[in-house]
């Protein structure tokens, strides 16, 4: 099981990002404690080289992350065909009890990685490097996270064994299941609708309003973060049942197949997008009254938003478009 192409690459680019990571650790120590832009010497002048080098190998440590998250969603689907019971991602992710852990932990990686690397952007635009010491200080507080999340990847893939009779999705996604998964799928489809839209809306809208008056950027965050937990909900209440056309089928995972024309990733990657774009305003908030970034951060901060709003309307077109083609009439009344 581990020699899967798809596999080795996750491995390595999660070993080389890791190594990437703690061979820069000291640098960035040595960063936070003695960098001084104002300073002539030789190990300042040293620093600032090394800087640059550095900036653009934690930019492409951080750019794999967010493509490693959507590997790892693919190659989980592709290898269902490998177990005994499996109909799609979810029976591959439950052939151990590593697989879940550690795709909560890809996601978590995914939105972190996206945050760092906007204020790593405005950063460089800068004339002093203000956010130096706050990015390599970030840096040090998220290497715990991506070791975590490199070892419960590494831990769930050295664990597969191709003899596990693992279960299907309709097992974990049904009403009938206790948990918060059953909850979900069970929650009326109209009134998780009704919030589904609305909380695009705010989102949206209040990104929009941010980049007409650059205020609120926390605010864009926060509704950014609801929409994304409202959309996800929606999934397995309703969207995912127009897809599959079934009203018991709750899968979140089985909607990326190609038996229902890839349409996860059409809702799925806006979405993500969106989140991240959302977030990356809220962090660049912190940063706005400091002078030399004021004109960064606001260009900066302005596309982010207009990026989520979009983000979150091309997710409300692509739900709207399921529901009208498809043939399940669940609203009967």
């Amino acid at each position: 099981m581990i020699f899967q192409p798809a596999i080795i690459a996750l491995l390595l680019s999660s070993l080389l990002c890791i190594g990437l990571l703690l061979a820069a650790a000291p640098f960035a120590v040595d960063l936070i404690r003695h960098w001084d832009l104002g300073s002539g010497s030789e190990r300042q002048l040293l620093r600032e080289r090394r800087t640059y080098l550095l900036s653009t190998l934690l930019a492409f440590v951080f750019a794999t992350q967010l493509l490693a998250l959507l590997l790892f969603v693919f190659n989980a689907d592709r290898m269902a065909s490998l177990f005994v019971g499996a109909m799609c991602a979810v029976g591959t992710l439950q052939a151990n009890a590593f697989g879940f852990p550690a795709l909560l932990a890809q996601i978590l990686v995914f939105f972190l990685a996206a945050v760092w690397l906007v204020i790593n952007h405005v950063d460089t635009r800068a004339p002093d490097y203000p956010l130096l010491r706050i990015k390599y200080v970030l840096l040090l507080c998220l290497l715990p996270v991506l070791l975590a999340a490199a070892l419960l990847q590494w831990r769930y893939f050295l664990a597969l064994k191709a003899d596990v009779i693992t279960s299907c999705c309709g097992s974990l996604f049904s009403d009938a299941t206790p948990g918060v998964t059953a909850d979900l799928a069970a929650a009326p489809p109209l009134p998780t609708m009704l919030a589904f839209y609305l909380s695009l809306a705010l989102a949206g809208g209040g990104a929009l309003l941010y980049r007409r008056r650059q205020r609120g950027g926390y605010l864009v965050a926060l509704l950014s973060a609801l929409a994304f937990a409202v959309t996800m909900a929606a999934v397995l209440a309703f969207i995912s049942l127009y897809v599959y056309e079934h009203p018991h089928h709750h899968c979140p995972f089985c909607v990326l197949k190609p038996d229902y024309g890839y349409q996860g990733y059409a809702l799925y990657g806006p979405l993500f997008v969106g989140t991240a774009a959302g977030l990356g305003v809220g962090a660049l908030q912190a940063f706005a009254s400091v002078p030399t970034l004021q004109s960064v951060v606001s260009a900066v901060a302005g596309r982010l938003a207009g990026l989520a709003a979009g983000m979150f309307l091309a997710v409300a077109v692509v739900a709207s478009l399921i529901v009208i083609n498809s043939r399940l009439l669940l609203l009967t009344n």
